[in-house]
């Protein structure tokens, strides 16, 4: 039996969480940890990591940037791995992470999602084989997400560059004033509205044509999904910054 603390229980994620939860035989919440309560949950809740007293294999973190370091400290001291679904993180915060990573096994991801985590392996063959072609990415979500671009844009960003023998620069958006297009730009672009979960964009623009590769998320389930097989990951390996690409592998 795997035994999950869920931090930022209270979120709409949280709730994801715990309806897939009730899915899985293998899975047991044993803590969900918040600030404020919600009202009706099926597991022990605590205002703090530090009160929870079942005993957590895995911590799965969908709250905020804020709570990073209480939780890591947590994690570290009670030797528990982490699965980071948040996103937002600072040049600090990152390297907060990858300092807690050298005591302890941590997954971090832009997106839990196992599609998501495909889709950027197929975006570095593609702009390996596409060089010379530019690149835009469009995201779009609902209108509370606080973060843009969002996680998972600057993933696929990343694995656009990692296919690339020149890097391409971010360039967020363009104005009137932003003149033509450079040919080491790799153009993100952020729409927010509705209640959209979320939908992910990439495009090469070449002579003639143009290749499009596109990802929707149609339920918040697929991100709990994606957690907890990343949780199944993480248990017994050693300490190391992990990602989803390794979970696929």
């Amino acid at each position: 039996m795997l035994n999950i603390v869920i931090n930022g229980v209270s979120g709409k994620m949280g709730a994801a969480l715990l309806e897939t939860a009730r899915e899985l035989p293998d899975v047991r919440i044993v803590g969900g940890v918040d600030a404020v309560k919600k009202e009706g949950l099926p597991c022990p809740f605590y205002t703090e990591l530090e009160k929870v007293t079942g005993k957590a294999d895995c911590i799965i973190d969908f709250s905020r940037p804020a709570a990073l370091p209480s939780m890591l400290n947590y994690a570290v001291r009670n030797n528990v791995p982490v699965v980071l679904c948040t996103t937002g993180y600072d040049a600090a915060q990152l390297q907060e992470i990858e300092t807690a990573a050298k005591k302890i096994p941590i997954l971090k991801s832009g997106n839990m999602s196992l599609g998501v985590n495909v889709v950027c392996e197929l975006i570095k063959k593609a702009a390996a084989a596409l060089s010379g072609f530019d690149i835009e990415i469009t995201e779009t979500h609902h209108n509370q997400k606080q973060d843009a671009p969002s996680g998972t844009a600057l993933m696929m960003a990343d694995a656009a560059n990692a296919g690339l023998k020149d890097k391409k620069k971010l360039v967020y958006g363009r104005s009137p004033e932003s003149g033509k297009r450079g040919a080491d730009e790799l153009g993100m672009h952020s729409l927010r509205g509705g209640t959209v979960v979320g939908e992910h964009e990439i495009s090469f623009f070449g002579p003639d044509e143009v290749v499009t590769v596109k990802h929707s998320a149609f339920s918040r389930k697929i991100f709990a999904a994606g957690a907890f097989h990343a949780a199944r990951f993480l248990i017994g390996k050693k300490a190391g910054l992990y990602g989803m690409g390794d979970v696929i592998k």
